[in-house]
């Protein structure tokens, strides 16, 4: 089978965010055969290079979301009039104006595609698909161009003639100028995969399964490939862009205009994956309910657990425990969302009536704010347990230290996780919490906070306290802390649980078995047609491709007929290997 597998900033790349369970897929899958098709976000990831690519990768293809290249294409009249048609009713939808105002000399393209009355949910998703695929095919009539025209004063306009439009939100009405930049800005990057010819026949389209390892722009290629080629789609997300949307600008000072319009955008986007993918999947119930939020057919959804590889933390999950029995141990990302401040107020509490109790807080990794909140922390800790000494004659000590995971004492995350009594997670926001999962199979007892998909992954094995809520948090702790059985029994649970759900060969299996399932009950692309001319469903198994020529030419006998190669699948040549271009566009192997 050859997957077509894109990728929004992550695998191939070294430094990408979600490349490590894309490589232990496409490793894990060696019969089958990978095209890679990845989208970068940064200069620097694209200097960091490649991961090393196994055999089964034929080849990669590679875009920048991070800046646009010009390709020096202007429109001319006539397409900057279908420019600024579809665009404009991409922009009414997402405004929900109930037609945006048309300058008198323009009227509306002859070949726009007529969509249904726009009225209601259905008739604004329709529009915005309509105006979507509009532009994906002026980008392919024309040849390149989009990008400029997206970044244009014609699209900023059309955009602000929208949300001036009579039924547009209230919201959009407030927009400024500033607010229509921003929004333009950010539809000017998500649409930039539009201008791509990944989903052409002898790209996207040649494969018997696309992909996507995310929504939003990573889901659109594979999106047009359906449109143009029938190619059936598997989508996955492990997180919704709209959530990712509304936890970035809840607390940044984003305008409503911008806030609104860019989470209509986003709304309607998945709206229209979800309706045209063969499959969705997600990694917990959580995700799932957004992707049923934002209109996602509960048929076509499917959980798949991300997998993790539990041979790092085997030693420590089969060992006895060791650890200090009066430990508390928190492992992560130091960020304002893990609320170190609520687990310090809650420590406090802990050590008034463990004074023997300590905490140990071990960093993997920083987020954007993560020096002025570290400060914060440590100010915190240093006001809660001052340094006080027993006598004269000896130093202070505070309960509490700040570490970095790769230090003597915590050399790897196993060991990390190992070298408390019980771990915490204090989060006030999360989505699949894999720092849990790896607690979980060092064979850790453990109590969380209930947010994302927390009570989903931990399953009746562990404490689980409300968000934000030192002193439950405070007594949950206390009583695994007194109690050494039960947190041996809830430690062994959580590892047979973990083992059994969220390793690396669940997650394979699961894909591989999509794989089969999705491709065995989509028409056949090529071949055999029924009566009717539509395309018949199982005409070629999924897996019965035979190499090689069917027959032998030279051992007919003189005067025979020739012989026939075969049904149409059968004779169906090797996808054509494209040539090396330029370093970061595209890469036959």
């Amino acid at each position: 089978m050859r997957i077509g597998l894109v990728t929004d900033g992550g695998y191939p790349y070294a430094g990408g965010d979600a490349g490590l369970w894309c490589e232990r897929l496409v490793r894990g899958l060696g019969q089958h055969e990978f095209d890679l098709y990845a989208l970068s976000r940064s200069r620097q990831q694209e200097d960091e290079g490649w991961l090393p690519l196994p055999d089964q990768v034929a080849r990669v293809r590679t875009a920048p979301l991070w800046t646009a290249d010009d390709d020096g294409a202007r429109y001319g009249r006539r397409a900057r009039r279908r420019f600024t048609e579809h665009y404009g009713e991409l922009a009414a939808a997402l405004s929900g104006a109930d037609r945006p105002d048309r300058p008198a000399d323009q009227e509306p393209h002859p070949d726009r595609t007529a969509g249904p009355d726009a009225s209601g949910t259905d008739g604004q998703a329709d529009r915005f698909a309509t105006a979507l695929y509009g532009l994906a095919d002026l980008a392919r009539d024309q040849g390149g161009g989009l990008a400029a025209a997206l970044r244009s004063e014609d699209a900023v306009r059309t955009l602000e003639r929208a949300c001036r439009a009579p039924g547009a939100l209230p919201a959009a009405r407030t927009a400024r100028v500033p607010d229509l930049l921003a929004v333009a800005a950010h539809l000017e990057r998500a649409l930039r995969p539009l201008a791509l010819d990944w989903h052409e026949a002898d790209g996207l389209g040649a494969a018997d399964l696309t992909h996507a390892t995310a929504g939003g722009a990573a889901a659109l290629p594979g999106l047009l490939a359906h449109r143009s080629c029938g190619v059936p789609l598997l989508v996955t997300e492990y997180a919704v862009p709209l959530r990712t949307h509304y936890l970035a600008t809840s607390t940044d000072g984003t305008a409503p205009a911008v806030r609104a319009l860019i989470g209509a955008f986003h709304r309607a986007l998945a709206r229209e994956i979800y309706r045209q993918a063969a499959v969705v999947t997600h990694g917990n119930a959580h995700t799932r309910r957004w992707q049923e939020r934002c209109g996602a057919d509960r048929a076509r959804l499917r959980t798949v657990h991300p997998g993790l590889d539990a041979a790092p933390f085997a030693e420590a999950g089969e060992a006895p425990q060791t650890a200090d029995p009066d430990t508390l141990v928190w492992v992560g990302r130091v960020e304002p969302a893990k609320d170190l401040v609520s687990l310090l107020h809650a420590f406090a509490e802990v050590h008034r009536e463990r004074p023997r109790a300590r905490l140990r807080i071990i960093g993997t990794g920083h987020g954007p704010d993560a020096a002025a909140y570290l400060s914060h922390c440590r100010a915190l800790a240093a006001q809660l347990f001052p340094d006080e000494a027993d006598s004269p004659h000896t130093a202070g000590d505070n309960p509490v230290s700040f570490e970095e995971i790769g230090g003597p004492e915590a050399p790897t995350l196993a060991e990390a996780y190992a070298a408390g009594a019980v771990v915490v997670l204090s989060s006030a926001v999360e989505g699949f919490p894999l720092g849990l999962v790896e607690a979980m199979l060092c064979g850790c007892a453990t109590v969380s906070t209930d947010v994302g998909a927390v009570v989903e992954v931990i399953g009746g094995t562990g404490l689980i306290v409300p968000p934000r809520n030192p002193r439950a948090l405070a007594e949950a702790c206390t009583t695994l802390l007194r109690d050494p059985e039960r947190r041996a029994r809830l430690g062994a649970a959580a590892r047979a649980r973990a083992l059994e759900l969220f390793t690396v060969e669940q997650n394979i299996a699961a894909f591989h078995g999509l794989y089969l399932d999705i491709v065995a009950h989509s028409p056949i692309r090529r071949g055999r047609l029924d009566e009717a001319g539509a395309p018949l469903p199982f005409a070629a198994p999924a897996e019965a491709r035979v190499p090689g020529h069917w027959t032998d030419a030279d051992a007919r006998p003189v005067g025979a007929p020739a012989a026939r190669s075969g049904p149409a699948w059968a004779r169906r040549s090797s996808p054509a290997r494209v040539p090396a271009p330029a370093p970061g566009t595209e890469v036959a192997r």
